[in-house]
């Protein structure tokens, strides 16, 4: 009564993907969720596909589930926009990153700006600026999406489908050689696949400690947009050219840490990625900082909170300071050294955990490639 042909645990991002790609082949899906609706790290986020700003494996998979974003939107009836992302450069060491950066990636993925283009693309005003923006970038294949609705609109599309049971509710056990043992009982699957993020240990802590995982929590905001802004597109700034690989790893990056370490060493201190997601009904995520430890303290420091501000108010040249909605505490899964958790526990087990903060980013992509690897062993339910 209980069998399938995958089991998915977690209905996150991740775990979803997983199950749309199990039952795009064809094959019978249960999901089991311990709570009723998405509540962790898929719907605490800014809502940003951050594809350039990937390298490597994760520019790989960034890419691949680009345009599974764009389809789940429209099957799913969440906003998605394929607005690419705004980058407001303050110096010309920031500049010269982006151009670096646009050196490795070509001209049609960075497109450089000088500050009159960055303030019309932002601000929708051609004679405007953004006070103290030496130019920017506009990332074109990044994507936007409602981290509010996507996962729970999703999670929802999906249960209507008749391959595909969602059992919220549930909380598991444990999870071996194609058994899910839960509160409401055991579950049979040709194969399991666990996307838990940052409550892995429950289930597996032998695999948690060897990644040596933790739980990153981050601070985050909502506000009323400015009036000015008139943009879609998220927005990132000089801190996140230090978080983003693409831009990290640039030669210019070294230079840019310095200039923050000396004009801004508050925003070092509280790991900030000062960015905004825009969202459609006139609101804008704000944030975020990073604080990582086995388990995150709850309390966010109101002083955090006001460094991300003050650093946002003079970004968007918005020097009243802005009308908020919400704070929140976000929080994912971190590995120093695992930061793709992909691992083969049993031949009917499988862990997928994106222990870094590009869950959203990477998630279709992931799905596709553990599905097709999978696939030899799989067969549709008759």
């Amino acid at each position: 009564m209980n069998h399938s042909d995958i089991i998915v645990v977690g209905a996150g991002i991740i775990g979803l993907a997983h199950a749309r790609a199990a039952a795009r082949r064809g094959l019978s899906v249960t999901i089991l969720e311990a709570d009723t609706v998405p509540r962790g790290a898929s719907v605490r986020n800014f809502g940003h596909a951050c594809i350039t700003g990937q390298t490597g494996e994760f520019a790989e998979l960034a890419a691949a589930g680009r345009h599974q974003w764009m389809e789940a939107a429209k099957e799913a009836d969440f906003w998605a926009a394929p607005t690419g992302a705004f980058v407001v450069a303050t110096s010309q060491a920031q500049m010269a990153i982006l151009e670096q950066a646009r050196t490795e990636k070509g001209a049609a993925a960075i497109d450089l700006l000088t500050p009159e283009r960055l303030g019309a693309a932002v601000t929708g005003d051609p004679h405007a600026r953004l006070r103290g923006a030496v130019g920017g970038a506009h990332l074109t294949a990044d994507l936007r999406v409602d981290p509010r609705t996507a996962a729970p609109r999703l999670a929802q599309s999906l249960s209507s489908a008749s391959a595909i049971d969602l059992r919220t509710g549930v909380r598991v056990g444990r999870a071996a050689d194609g058994r899910v043992e839960t509160s409401v009982g055991t579950f049979t699957a040709d194969h399991v696949i666990v996307c838990t993020g940052h409550q892995l240990p429950a289930l597996f802590p032998e695999l948690a400690a060897e990644a040596e995982l933790v739980e990153c929590a981050l601070s985050m905001t909502l506000a009323a947009t400015p009036e000015h802004i008139r943009t879609d597109a998220a927005i990132l700034t000089r801190t996140s050219l230090l978080r983003y690989d693409a831009f990290a790893t640039m030669p210019a990056a070294e230079a840019v840490r310095d200039e923050v370490a000396r004009s801004a060493p508050e925003l070092i201190a509280v790991g900030a990625n000062v960015m905004f997601g825009p969202r459609p009904d006139g609101t804008i995520i704000i944030g975020d900082s990073h604080e990582y430890g086995r388990s995150v303290d709850p309390f966010i420091p109101e002083s955090t909170t006001d460094v991300l501000l003050a650093e946002a108010a003079c970004v968007l040249d918005q020097p009243t300071g802005f009308a908020i909605r919400q704070r929140w505490q976000g929080v994912y899964a971190s590995s120093p050294t695992r930061p793709l958790l992909v691992e083969t526990v049993d031949e009917r087990t499988t862990v997928a955990t994106v222990a870094t903060g590009i869950g959203m980013t990477i998630a279709f992509g992931l799905a596709e490639r553990t599905l097709t690897a999978l696939r030899p062993s799989l067969r549709p339910a008759a």
